[in-house]
C-alpha cells in the first residue's frame, strides 16, 4: 500500500472516529470540563491526587460518551429492558446483602463495589421511552399509571437506602418523561396546588415544628433535619447548618468579580465542607464572583437548549423522549446543586454536571450525552 493510499485509509478511520460527536455539544461539554478542572485545581490543593484524578475521571467519561454515542437509538430500545430490570436486581440485591457506610447501604460488592442507583439514571427514562413508544398510536390513562409503577420501584428502593438525592434524580427523570409523552394538565395542575399549599405550610408553620421538637410523621429525623436547616441554619450554626452557612458566606463573599483565582478565603480556610465535590460551586462562586456565575449558567443555559433541539429533531418518538429526559436532568443537578449551595434547597447530596469531583456521576453524565449524540447523528434515520 502506498503512503498515500495509507495516509488517505487514516483519515478515513479518524473521521469515523470524530463523525460521533455533535460539534455544539461537544464544545460546550469540553468548556465545563475545563471550568472544573481549573476549579477543582484550586479547591483540591490540599487533596494529593485529586486534580488527577478528576483528570482520569474524564478521560473515562469520554471513552463512555464515545461508545454511547455510536449505540443507535433502536438498538438503545432493546437494551430498555435489560438495563430497568437488572438495574431493579442489582437494588433488591442492596437492600438484602449491600454494603453500608455512613448509616446508608447503597453499595455492593461484585468484584469491585459499585452503587446501582446511577444506572437507573439512565435506565428509568430509557424504559419509560420504550414504553410509551409501543403505545405511541394511543397512550391511555392506563398507560401514565403503569409507567408511575415502573418509575416507583427504583425510586422506592433508592430512598430506603437512604439515598434522597439520587431517588429525587430519579424520580425527575421519569417524571420528565411521562411529562413528554401527554400528561394532561388536569392531573398535573392538583398535584402542584398541593406542593405549593405544603411548601408554604411548612414555611410558615416549620420555624415552630423544628423549635419544638415536634417528629414529623414519614420523615427520618436527619430528613426533618435538613429542612429545619433550609429554614434557619443559625439554629446549629456549628452543626447541621455549617454547610449552608459557610456556602452562602463564599458564594456572597465573590461580589462581581470574585476574590480570584487561588484566592477564596472559604476554601482555603477550609470552611466549605465538601469543596470538591456537592459544595465546589461555592468554591467557584468566590473565586470568579457574579461575573463567573453568569458566564457557567449561560454554559448551562446552552447545553439544554442544545439538548432540547436535539430532541426536537429526534426522528421516533422514543428518542425524542428519552433526548427530552435526558437535558431536563442535566437541568435537574444544576438547579438543584446551586439551589442547596446557594441556601434556597435542603442539602441532598447532588453533584454540580461536569464540575463536581467523582468517576461514578461523571460516567452517567458521559453516557447521556453520548446517547444525545447518538440521536442527532442518526436524525435522518427513517424508523420502522
Amino acid at each position: 500500500m502506498t503512503e498515500a493510499a495509507l495516509i488517505e485509509a487514516g483519515w478515513r478511520r479518524l473521521k469515523q472516529f470524530v463523525n460521533v460527536f455533535d460539534l455544539p455539544l461537544a464544545i460546550i461539554l469540553g468548556l465545563l470540563a475545563t471550568f472544573s478542572l481549573v476549579t477543582l485545581y484550586s479547591a483540591g490543593y490540599d487533596f494529593p491526587g485529586r486534580f488527577e484524578g478528576q483528570v482520569r475521571n474524564f478521560v473515562a467519561a469520554f471513552f463512555v460518551l464515545w461508545i454511547a454515542a455510536n449505540i443507535k437509538p433502536h438498538h438503545l430500545m432493546r437494551m430498555a429492558i435489560p438495563v430497568y430490570v437488572s438495574g431493579v436486581a442489582l437494588l433488591v440485591c442492596v437492600a438484602v446483602f449491600g454494603i453500608s457506610k455512613n448509616g446508608a447501604q447503597r453499595w455492593l460488592n461484585v468484584g469491585v463495589v459499585i452503587q446501582p442507583s446511577e444506572m437507573l439514571k439512565i435506565g428509568v427514562p430509557l424504559m419509560l421511552a420504550w414504553y410509551f413508544h409501543k403505545h405511541e398510536t394511543q397512550v391511555r390513562g392506563r398507560d401514565f399509571f403503569a409507567a408511575a409503577l415502573l418509575l416507583v420501584i427504583p425510586v422506592g428502593l433508592v430512598a430506603k437506602q437512604p439515598d434522597l438525592g439520587t431517588a429525587l434524580l430519579i424520580m425527575a427523570a421519569g417524571l420528565y418523561v411521562i411529562y413528554f409523552a401527554g400528561l394532561s394538565w388536569k392531573l398535573i395542575a392538583p398535584v402542584l396546588l398541593i406542593a405549593v399549599i405544603g411548601a408554604g405550610s411548612l414555611i410558615y408553620f416549620g420555624d415552630q415544628m423544628c423549635a419544638d421538637g415536634v417528629k414529623w410523621p414519614g420523615m427520618r429525623e436527619y430528613q426533618k433535619q435538613r429542612i429545619c436547616t433550609l429554614l434557619d441554619p443559625t439554629t446549629d450554626p456549628l452543626g447541621k447548618g455549617f454547610h449552608t452557612i459557610q456556602a452562602a458566606i463564599a458564594v456572597g463573599s465573590g461580589g462581581v468579580t470574585g476574590k480570584g483565582y487561588m484566592q477564596g478565603t472559604q476554601a482555603h480556610l477550609e470552611f466549605i465542607p465538601e469543596r470538591t465535590t456537592d459544595f465546589i460551586f461555592a468554591v467557584y462562586a468566590e473565586e470568579f464572583g457574579l461575573i463567573g456565575n453568569v458566564l457557567l449558567m449561560l454554559l448551562y443555559t446552552a447545553l439544554i437548549a442544545r439538548g432540547l433541539i436535539i430532541a426536537g429533531n429526534a426522528p421516533s418518538y422514543f428518542s425524542r423522549l428519552l433526548a427530552g429526559s435526558i437535558t431536563l436532568i442535566f437541568f435537574t443537578y444544576a438547579f438543584v446543586n446551586m439551589g442547596m449551595v446557594s441556601g434556597m434547597l435542603p442539602v441532598v447530596g447532588v453533584p454540580l454536571p461536569f464540575m463536581s469531583y467523582g468517576g461514578t456521576a461523571l460516567a452517567t453524565l458521559g453516557v447521556g450525552s453520548g446517547i444525545l449524540m447518538s440521536i442527532q447523528r442518526h436524525r435522518k434515520l427513517v424508523q420502522t
